[in-house]
């Protein structure tokens, strides 16, 4: 009998996603690693000679976190956005929507299988970067790094699971990955503070998302952030991303309930 929550449905979808990405953990946790360890390496070489220092530290060991939550973001959406979308062209989707889930439990197990793939992909590139020479990752605020790193995996796991409803093809999921996600990534601050900006183009970077992640994240490691001078600003900044991310499931879920492209 199910009474209120399936917890074995939704355990089994959330291991089936699990075991599908762990299947190949050379590409999909691995890869990652060496290749954010790569973007560590370049930009260390390119910016980081003479000492430069930034937020009081050695470039390497400030670009560092944000690199790792951004692996982080970018599997988490990977993750997210291929499961509706593979089902949907290869003629497999009645597996998803037929089992007796939920649309809650459905999204519920899909954005936590992204997340899991998000924290695996964070150790093993937290792993990479302490193999190059000056970096440190010593947390100074823990809670900043798991909120932070948690709340940013699942916003980008709402929007790849939004993105594998929309998505009609892989091309789509292709277009905002390059022209949505990588942006935004690289654009949140992860290589410079925003107070090396224009006035303008700091208004801008602070209506992204991801800016508030990636600087939130590093507040955990440094004990620093660009966010605001004060540990209240990085609060805020917390609880607003916690405010946007539960907007962003209700819509997810609204669109799930509503079967647009995946029951027609």
């Amino acid at each position: 009998m199910i009474h209120q929550v399936n917890w074995l449905g939704l355990w089994t979808l959330y291991m089936k996603e699990v075991r599908r990405f762990f299947k190949v953990q050379t590409q999909t946790i691995w890869a990652p690693a060496i290749t954010t360890l790569l973007f560590l390496v370049i930009f260390t070489v390119a910016m980081g000679r003479g000492g430069r220092e930034v937020l009081g530290v050695n470039f390497a060991t400030f670009v560092a976190p944000g690199l790792i939550v951004m692996g982080m973001m970018q599997n988490a959406f990977q993750n997210a956005s291929f499961s509706f979308l593979a089902g949907k062209i290869q003629g497999t989707i009645i597996d998803y929507l037929m089992p007796p889930l939920s649309e809650g439990e459905l999204m519920l197990a899909m954005t936590a299988a992204a997340v899991t793939r998000a924290v695996l992909v964070g150790l093993a590139v937290s792993l990479a970067m302490l193999l190059w020479p000056g970096v440190s990752l010593t947390v100074v605020h823990p809670w900043a790094v798991v909120w932070f790193g948690l709340m940013g995996s699942v916003f980008l796991a709402l929007l790849g699971l939004l993105t594998s409803i929309w998505a009609e093809k892989f091309d789509h999921n292709a277009a905002v990955t390059n022209f949505v996600i990588a942006p935004l990534s690289l654009l949140s601050g992860t290589f410079y503070v925003i107070d090396n900006l224009a006035p303008a183009f700091q208004t801008v970077s602070r209506a992204n998302p991801f800016f508030y992640v990636i600087s939130g994240f590093r507040f955990g490691f440094l004990g620093r952030s660009d966010i605001g001078s004060t540990n209240a600003a990085v609060l805020h900044g917390a609880i607003g991303l916690g405010v946007l991310n539960a907007a962003l499931a209700a819509v997810t879920y609204a669109v799930l309930r509503s079967g647009w492209r995946l029951k027609n």
